[in-house]
């Protein structure tokens, strides 16, 4: 694995712990926030990897579609629900109106979201091997 690549790979993996300390604290929408990255990173890592510039883009269905696009097996991360882990990602940094991400998210999202994100990491990882 190439120094870039490894450096979007631990930065991935530091955000999976942070999701995972926040969301034992109850900060369920910062969890959210950094799950959301952990999958981002590992997947744009990935893509790194075979070469490709990953698009500008926070939506995980699509760096999944780029992968694919590259001839990447991606069938096991079709079944996550991935647009959702995305909404959380952006949903939870900003307020919506007189509502602030802290009371959108809850403990369910945040496991919902690890779950997501270690699935996307594991996915990456042996990928990568």
């Amino acid at each position: 694995m190439s120094a870039r690549i490894d450096a979007w790979m631990r930065q991935a993996e530091s955000d999976f712990r942070v999701g995972q300390l926040t969301e034992a604290q109850n900060f369920h929408s910062q969890a959210c926030y950094h799950y959301g990255q952990t999958a981002e990173k590992a997947l744009k890592g990935l893509l790194i990897s075979l070469g490709n510039i990953p698009p500008y883009s926070h939506s995980l269905d699509r760096l999944v579609d780029e992968l694919a696009n590259q001839g990447i097996n991606v069938a096991p991360l079709r079944d996550l629900h991935l647009k959702g882990l995305s909404r959380m990602n952006s949903e939870s940094r900003y307020p919506r109106d007189d509502e602030a991400p802290v009371d959108r998210f809850d403990a369910r999202d945040s496991s919902l979201a690890c779950h997501a994100a270690q699935v996307v990491l594991n996915f990456v990882r042996l990928s990568l091997e």
